[in-house]
């Protein structure tokens, strides 16, 4: 079984699509995580005259997120998938939200944008910090951005309980419903592979962003995934 690459799982999510959301019903705490991080973006007003960047919305469960923490929001959903995204465009949504067809690291939209939220992303970008940098660009000084993605390199029992969720309910699941494991198990060793905490919080200082901050997600989650806060910096470098 051929391996997959980061530049491959947005065609890998492209078959998996219609299934996606089935799999998420079977994590109880993936949604009430999503609007945890997702509130940690701290909008005002209900996001009322906000514009919102949700990068790597996949079947919308991080623009709903959004919407639930900031229902007045203007949302701008991206993904690289076309089969995800048809899943999103395919709910019911206010006319606020826009979903558009784009790798991250191609991105062209205009900002700038009040806050970024992005879940299940950064661990997939071939580039993550050329696209940390741009997405930086595109935000308000000031502006609030949230990550909200799995990290267990730094804890020895979180990568246990990782792998054994993979090996126990993910891949196995991901089979019976697609018969093809490559997409699950390269998410298994995404996360394996992929920065710690304190190092994902590093590189987002590193590409500019301040106020850097993280806690783990409880319940279900079991401390694997993690909210990272941090804002764009008031001021431009010179």
């Amino acid at each position: 079984m051929a391996r997959l690459t980061a530049a491959e799982v947005p065609g890998s999510f492209d078959v998996a699509a219609g299934d996606y959301d089935v799999l998420v019903r079977l994590n109880p705490g993936y949604h009430r995580a999503l609007r945890a991080s997702a509130r940690a973006l701290e909008l005002p007003r209900r996001g009322a005259g906000l514009r919102v960047l949700d990068l790597g919305c996949g079947t919308g469960a991080s623009t709903a997120a959004l919407l639930a923490a900031a229902p007045e929001a203007e949302v701008v959903a991206v993904d690289a998938s076309a089969g995800m995204l048809a899943r999103a465009r395919a709910k019911p949504w206010p006319d606020r939200v826009t979903f558009v067809h784009s790798r991250v690291e191609d991105l062209d939209v205009p900002g700038p944008f009040d806050a970024v939220f992005a879940a299940y992303l950064v661990r997939n970008l071939p580039d993550p910090d050329t696209t940390l940098a741009a997405v930086r660009g595109l935000m308000k000084p000031g502006a609030p951005l949230v990550v909200h993605e799995y990290s267990v390199r730094d804890s020895v029992v979180r990568t246990v309980i990782w792998t054994a969720m993979c090996g126990l309910v993910v891949v196995p699941a991901g089979w019976l419903l697609t018969r093809d494991r490559s997409l699950y198990t390269y998410l298994w060793r995404s996360v394996l592979r992929f920065d710690g905490a304190s190092a994902l919080r590093d590189r987002l200082r590193r590409n500019g962003f301040v106020a850097v901050r993280s806690r783990p997600a409880g319940g279900l989650q079991l401390g694997v995934v993690h909210t990272f806060t941090g804002r764009a910096p008031d001021r431009e470098r010179p």
